[in-house]
């Protein structure tokens, strides 16, 4: 009875071959599954004799399933278009939190938002990455869930004016150029209009004075307040030459109860790099420019590179990072446990996740709009299972044949 253990062991290991081809072919279009493959090991009794040579005699017992390895190598990626959508190219796992707060790890990366418009996975899991303080990512803080909607940006006071205009060298001394105006943002967000006027007051000599509305300003009388004046030199050639700020530009106590005073530098760059010339062609503004902005609302976003999620907001479609995608890796992915919904848990074989930002060490990159899909080959699989097929049909042979036998060797005793 013993010899039908042999082709039994057979059977078993084939069905278990069977059982991670037909799981294998299941999988075949789920996002970042990884194709697996079973290894066997023999099984020999202990030496009972020698030969008389020495050489031990051992019978075969069988075969046994001696371990699982998943092929980690990267799956085709697949555009989707959709924002949430995200692939590690390279190595790397996206790091999620379940409700009990653990950490799993997943090659998945078809996320989408929940109600408080964070990151998830398919199963509910938030994705973790760094966070952003006011378009700044922080990447010394503790990961945190990504929020992808339903931000509002925070007004940002300017601080730096900037003008690109041409005055015209024909113009007749004491006679005035096409002003400039251009808006500037207090720390509450609201917009103060900026008033540029030229006076000509000698040759290749300009004075400009900057004035603001005077209802903007606490106790504002008239219809204009000068905040900020100077003058502009130029060469021969229409250069500036030298430039002298009489009063910078600052505006007072402003009216909305907005830090103040509202202090600002330019607007013309400096003398080695200018923004302002004059030349005989007619005055005028070709640019403006400022680093303030008022507060927005979110109306898009998408995943650069290095996992910096940038967010497009109202007010002049200005851009703030939303957070950043982080990335683990470790140092054995073969010793990690597959827990199923393409998560993997570490342990000690595998060694604990090393944390870091995409594109950094030994980390991938992220690939926007894509999900990574199985790595699974069909043609390889049906290759699979017709031999784990053969093996088992094999072995059922083997088991008919010693039942045929011992069918004989009865029959032979009675």
């Amino acid at each position: 009875m013993g010899s039908f253990a042999t082709p039994l062991s057979g059977l078993t290991s084939a069905q278990q071959q069977l059982q991670s081809v037909s799981n294998n072919l299941a999988n075949i279009d789920t996002d970042g599954y990884k194709d697996q493959t079973l290894t066997f090991g023999d099984i020999f009794a202990q030496t009972g004799a020698t030969s008389g040579s020495g050489d031990p005699i051992q019978v075969g017992s069988g075969v046994s399933v001696s371990g699982t390895v998943s092929n980690f190598t990267e799956g085709n990626l697949n555009a989707t278009s959709t924002a949430s959508n995200m692939a590690v190219s390279g190595n790397g796992f996206f790091i999620t939190q379940g409700a009990n707060n653990t950490l799993d790890y997943t090659r998945a990366g078809d996320f989408t938002t929940n109600n408080a418009g964070q990151l998830i996975t398919p199963s509910g899991q938030l994705l973790l990455g760094y966070p952003a303080v006011n378009g700044v990512v922080n990447s010394s803080a503790s990961l945190q869930p990504l929020q992808v909607t339903s931000v509002i940006s925070p007004a940002v006071a300017s601080t730096t004016v900037g003008i690109t205009a041409n005055l015209d060298s024909d113009t007749a001394i004491g006679d005035s150029a096409a002003s400039s105006s251009l808006n500037v943002y207090d720390s509450l967000g609201s917009s103060h209009t900026l008033t540029v006027s030229y006076v000509k007051t000698a040759a290749n000599t300009w004075t400009y004075t900057v004035s603001v509305p005077s209802t903007d300003i606490t106790g504002g009388t008239g219809a204009t307040t000068t905040v900020g004046s100077g003058t502009l030199n130029f060469n021969s050639s229409g250069q500036l030459a030298s430039m002298s700020a009489v009063v910078p530009i600052s505006i007072p106590t402003l009216a909305d109860g907005a830090t103040s005073p509202l202090t600002l530098t330019g607007p013309f760059g400096t003398v080695a790099n200018p923004t302002v010339t004059q030349t005989a062609t007619a005055s005028a503004t070709s640019a403006t420019s400022t680093d303030g902005f008022a507060s927005g609302t979110l109306t898009s976003y998408n995943v650069e590179s290095d996992g910096t999620i940038e967010g497009t907001f109202t007010g002049g479609g200005k851009s703030l990072a939303l957070g950043q995608v982080a990335l683990a890796s470790f140092a054995n992915n073969q010793g990690l446990t597959s827990l199923g919904n393409n998560s993997y848990q570490p342990n000690g074989v595998s060694g604990s996740a090393v944390v870091g930002l995409p594109g950094t060490g030994v980390l991938g990159t992220i690939v926007g709009g894509n999900v990574e899909q199985s790595n699974v080959d069909i043609a390889t699989e049906f290759a699979k299972l017709i031999v784990a097929q053969q093996a088992y049909s094999s072995n059922a042979k083997s088991i008919t044949t010693f039942s045929q036998i011992s069918q004989a060797t009865l029959a032979m005793i009675q």
